[in-house]
This record gives C-alpha cells, sequence and structure tokens, in this order.
C-alpha cells in the first residue's frame, strides 16, 4: 500500500503577531501624533512670543526710536538684536510685526470661513438657481489670479491694516465656500440627511445640527493653510507698500527696509525672512497633518 506524503506548506507571507501589529497600529499613532505636535508647538511659540513677547521682556517702542543709536550690532545693551536705520529695536519690531501679520491672517480666515462657509453650504444645500448664481459669482472672483486681484483692491483701498484685511479677504471668501459646498454636497445624499428630512427637520436645524459639525474639520484644516498663505501675502504687500504703512512693523515691510542696506546689515532681512518662513511652514504642516488625520477616519 501507497503511502502518501503531505504536501509540504508554503507561506503565502510572513505571519504577523497581533501584538507586533498593534505595536505598528501605536507607532503611527504616534507619529501622526508628532507631526500635529510639533507645528501646532512652533505655532503656540510664535503666537505667544508675538504677543507677550514685548511685555515680558520690557521691550522698547517699535517705532520713533533714538537714532543716535542706529545700526547697533546684536547682543548691544538694552538690543538683543540689535537697531535699524532709524534707531528702532529690532526684535521689538519683528515681535510687534509679528502680532499684525498673525491678525491679518486670523482675520481673514474668519471671514472666509463665516461669510464663504455660509453662502458655499446654503449654494450645496438649496441647490437649484440660487446654487447656480452663488457659484457663478464666486467664479467670476476665482477666475483672477488672486495676487492680481488683491494687489488691485489693496491698490484702490489704500495702505492699512483694515484695507489689507478685506483685499485679502476677497481671495479667500469663494475658496471656501468652494471647499464648504463639495462637502455639503457629499453629505446631502447620506442616509442620515435623508432620515433627518423624513423626520421632518427644519432646514436650519439640518444645516446647523447635522451639517455645519461634518463640514467643520475641513473648513478649519483648509483654515489652517490659508493662514500660511495669507501671511505670505501680507508680506508681499507690505513689501511693495500696499500693506501695513511704515512706520508701523510688519515682516513684509521690514524685509523692504531691510534690502536697502542689504549688503551693510543682512540680518534686517533675515529676521523676518525667518520668522515667516517658520511661521508659514508650521501653519502648512499643521493644516497637511490635520488632513491626512481627518481624511483617514
Amino acid at each position: 500500500m501507497a503511502v502518501v506524503e503531505p504536501a509540504p506548506s508554503f507561506a503565502i507571507g510572513p505571519e504577523i503577531d497581533e501584538a507586533e501589529a498593534k505595536a505598528g497600529i501605536r507607532g503611527r499613532r504616534r507619529g501622526g501624533n508628532l507631526g500635529t505636535w510639533i507645528p501646532a508647538g512652533l505655532i503656540a511659540f510664535v503666537v505667544i512670543a508675538c504677543f507677550l513677547g514685548p511685555t515680558l521682556l520690557s521691550l522698547p517702542s517699535p517705532v520713533g526710536g533714538n537714532i543716535l543709536e542706529s545700526n547697533q550690532p546684536a547682543f548691544s545693551p538694552g538690543h538683543f538684536l540689535g537697531t535699524d536705520p532709524n534707531g528702532n529695536d529690532i526684535l521689538s519690531r519683528l515681535l510687534n510685526g509679528g502680532q499684525s501679520s498673525l491678525w491679518i491672517a486670523l482675520a481673514v480666515n474668519i471671514l472666509g470661513l463665516v461669510i464663504g462657509g455660509t453662502l458655499g453650504a446654503l449654494s450645496g444645500y438649496v441647490g437649484g438657481v440660487a446654487d447656480t448664481l452663488i457659484m457663478r459669482v464666486l467664479d467670476v472672483l476665482i477666475a483672477f489670479p488672486s495676487l492680481v486681484l488683491t494687489l488691485a483692491v489693496a491698490q484702490a483701498l489704500g495702505p492699512s491694516m483694515t484695507n489689507t484685511i478685506f483685499a485679502l479677504a476677497f481671495f479667500s471668501i469663494p475658496a471656501f465656500a468652494r471647499v464648504a459646498r463639495s462637502a455639503v454636497l457629499r453629505l446631502r445624499e447620506m442616509p442620515f440627511m435623508a432620515a433627518a428630512k423624513l423626520a421632518g427637520t427644519p432646514a436650519w436645524r439640518m444645516l446647523f445640527k447635522h451639517l455645519a459639525p461634518n463640514i467643520a474639520p475641513q473648513l478649519i484644516t483648509f483654515g489652517m493653510l490659508g493662514m500660511g498663505i495669507v501671511i505670505i501675502i501680507e508680506g508681499a504687500l507690505s513689501f511693495l507698500g500696499l500693506g501695513i504703512p511704515d512706520p508701523a512693523p510688519s515682516w513684509g515691510n521690514m524685509v523692504a527696509t531691510g534690502q536697502l542696506s542689504l549688503s551693510a546689515t543682512p540680518m534686517l532681512v533675515v529676521w523676518p525672512s525667518v520668522a515667516l518662513l517658520v511661521t508659514v511652514l508650521a501653519f502648512n504642516l499643521l493644516g497637511e497633518n490635520l488632513r491626512a488625520r481627518w481624511s483617514g477616519r
């Protein structure tokens, strides 16, 4: 009688222990948390330094410096980063200029979130003629290059913080509206929305109770990315003399002033440029990590 040998078994792939799998998940979560907390920590540091630093460090006024103390080097007595050609303390101007940039970025994104988010959500929920009309008007604004449109509006309104906010809001509002509309169009056909309609839920309750909480993460993420973009464009406007007017400090006009004496005092350009780079990079990294985190839920 022939003896049949059992066929050898071949592993399709490496066996993964359950503990190893859980450890891998925990590792990915830790990596994701670090990717969120590091840029969030940088942003917190910049905000605290800009808004509390001048008071905590007892820094002098960012304007009206003593011309006799002009062009002092770094680590001079009473001037940690030195002074500019007008005798103003560079650290004081750097931190106070950061306040202007952050306030403008926050105001522009709040306007975009409230006005644009509301228009986009209504457009996507109502549909029909209202949707077509709202989106065509916003498409006209989006059709213009954002920087060109902002420059034109800023030039027409004149340089000031308020006018800079309004100029930047011209491209912020349509962008938020499109994000909100696309999110609402996707959610509108979900089963929980159909159930709410069958239950006779009023339209305003549908918008605020069911739609708003579900589109908020996308709008917040978009706002984080928008903060960096607004800071860059505000810096460009101030550099061109269309943003924060002199002698009030902003990172953009500090770069514009510093480039006049770049060869003699390059640090006048380096410090605000580094501040811009770190702040914009932190907002972009935080926005990207939040988007990846929420899209994978």
